[in-house]
């Protein structure tokens, strides 16, 4: 099975975080195949690969493997039409609309090529396929499950995430590269009865309302235009049925910052309207602000990031390596160069047809373009995957010395 059939196979098998063990199969199976020493379930799901070749430094890559729970909408022949259950006991549709079988077709195919050149490099290059990067989950758990000790340790930490910038293009940015997050969960609970008669409840689902509206607010009023902040309602949970008001109403939240003053000026802006509201309605009890997930921002260290950005551009060439700036997604990579003590460089890599990326870039109307965790996102497989090889390696080998 070629990378272009590995990627198809993978896209048309996605899995949930921390339930990625087909993927796992796939990837440990490859791996051995190459004469890696292979390791599974590392932090629960994850698969780790050291490529020994004799004295020299230690490079570390890193592939997430996990997929969304998302109904994929492409049309492709290789689309998904997966359901799972998910963490909640739910039923979902799944789907890699965050490219993540791009990273691990990437990565596989960057330790076929360093295997078959081994008499052209010298060192340790260590493969770290991360489960569960999706709830921000998957590197803390390989951190906690000692990947830092178990295994060679490596003196950079490298990584590359799929984006609808223009295929066969990658962007680093130096410094703070992807913005920190946090994942709120936010319930209202107020007194339910008969649709018919409002008067004799307390509803959640208006108080819901009034503060998804009121939220809007935070960005708008409570920051300054120059800091980058994003606060989404990612989703509305409330009621059964037309004429029944419910007792509670859930809200999740996805909040998005890049400094530490400014998370915490949100926040507090966050809970005010929260608890506000919930009196507003006439609700006696305080509402539940739960925090389930956070990331740190993702910080490139620029010294590590120069040297990798020479190293692309020699392989790539000038104008493919460019600078799109800091974004307001985010990952968890970081936690793992944190508990590797390894400094950190992750880029960006195109995944869109230039044919229609390159036209939305000059008119200012990149936003029309289906991106990460939309139903409709679909790297194209070439230059695609060429380029995310192409690109591993050329930064493993500067780092080896090769």
């Amino acid at each position: 099975m070629n990378l272009s059939e590995l990627y198809q196979d993978l896209h048309a098998h996605p899995e949930l975080s921390f339930a990625e063990t087909r993927t796992a199969g796939i990837v440990a199976s490859r791996l051995e195949e190459l004469g890696v020493e292979v390791t599974t379930g590392v932090g629960r799901t994850g698969v780790v690969g050291v490529l020994r070749n004799g004295e020299g430094p230690i490079v570390g890559l890193r592939a997430d493997m996990d997929a969304l729970p998302v109904e994929e909408k492409t049309g492709l022949p290789y689309a998904s039409t997966v359901r799972a259950i998910d963490a909640e006991g739910v039923e979902v549709p799944v789907m890699h609309a965050c490219g993540h079988d791009v990273h691990v077709t990437c990565l596989l195919g960057a330790f076929e090529e360093l295997a078959g050149s081994r008499d052209t490099w010298s060192g340790t290059v260590v493969g770290y396929f991360q489960p569960s990067e999706e709830n921000g989950a998957g590197a803390a758990a390989m951190v906690a499950d000692g990947v830092a000790d178990r295994f060679p340790r490596p003196s950079v930490l490298l990584g590359q995430h799929v984006a609808p910038l223009p295929a066969g293009m990658v962007s680093l940015h130096a410094g703070p590269a992807m913005a920190g997050a946090d994942s709120v969960t936010v319930t209202l609970y107020g007194a339910g009865g008969h649709g018919s008669r409002p008067e004799a409840t307390v509803d959640p689902v208006v108080a819901a309302a009034s503060v998804v509206m009121r939220l809007q607010t935070v960005v708008a009023r409570e920051v300054a235009a120059a800091d980058r902040v994003v606060v989404t309602v990612g989703a509305v949970q409330a009621g059964t049925k037309h004429n029944i008001i419910p007792d509670t109403a859930v809200l999740k939240l996805s909040v998005r910052t890049a400094e530490p003053r400014v998370r915490e000026r949100v926040l507090v802006a966050i809970e005010r309207i929260i608890r506000a509201e919930a009196v507003a309605a006439g609700m006696t009890r305080e509402p539940s602000i739960e925090y389930v997930e956070t990331l740190p921002v993702l910080v490139n260290d620029p010294d590590t990031t120069e040297a990798t950005r020479a190293a692309l551009a020699a392989m790539l060439g000038e104008s493919a390596v460019i600078d799109f700036g800091a974004v307001t997604g985010s990952e968890d990579v970081g936690r793992l160069a944190d508990g590797l003590g390894a400094p950190c460089c992750y880029w960006l890599l195109g995944g869109g047809d230039p044919e229609l990326v390159l036209p939305a870039l000059a008119s200012g109307d990149i936003d029309a373009i289906p991106s990460n965790h939309s139903p409709l996102f679909a790297p194209v497989i070439e230059p695609t995957l060429s380029t995310g090889v192409r690109a591993l390696v050329s930064a493993a080998r500067h780092w080896l010395g090769a």
